[in-house]
């Protein structure tokens, strides 16, 4: 099922300063989600960001909070971010149904925040290239945890392209700049 522009939602979950450094390649993951962050916002796709117990693993790491035009973030003690009451109510207030989930850790927050989205209702996209965890083992073990429970695994640039929809477009050659 092909991801349409109007009906996109992403979620950019827990990718925090105090946490990135124990993160398994960690720096090849920022680097994936500031393309993703400038795709977002050149394609103009609404986004929510997550920071889980902020006042013990920080802020969003600086280099990705200061690519967002709209970093508000939803703080949040539960693991799932379908468990917090309003940030589920502003996925639900924009009206959108393909949720498209990145961040950390794979196998905690985000497959707990891509099962509770699912059972709501929502398709669930998982950018494998946008995810980690602290090791490539219990990341693995979260995407196949969420492919069993009907998630669909994929990556940035397929969907960055998805999105685009045309080639020819300025937001095309924005894109394509992003990813070479």
């Amino acid at each position: 099922m092909k991801i349409k522009r109007d009906d996109a939602f992403f979620l950019f979950i827990d990718i925090q300063e105090k946490f990135i450094p124990h993160i398994h390649k960690s720096s090849e993951l920022l680097k994936q989600i500031s393309i993703l962050i400038q795709g977002v916002e050149t394609l103009k796709i609404p986004y929510i960001v997550s920071e889980q117990n902020p006042d013990k693993l920080g802020q969003t790491e600086n280099s990705i909070s200061r690519l967002m035009q709209q970093y508000s973030p939803f703080h949040k003690m539960c693991f799932s971010c379908a468990e917090n009451d309003s940030l589920l109510q502003k996925i639900k207030e924009s009206g959108r149904n393909s949720i498209i989930l990145c961040g950390i850790e794979a196998h905690i927050c985000v497959l707990q925040t891509a099962m509770d989205l699912i059972d709501l209702g929502f398709k669930v996209y998982v950018l494998e290239d946008g995810v980690s965890s602290r090791t490539e083992f219990h990341k693995q073990n979260g995407l196949n945890r969420i492919r069993q429970h009907s998630g669909i695994i994929t990556n940035i640039e397929s969907v960055l392209f998805e999105l685009c929809g045309i080639a020819g477009t300025d937001e095309f050659r924005l894109v394509s700049k992003l990813i070479k």
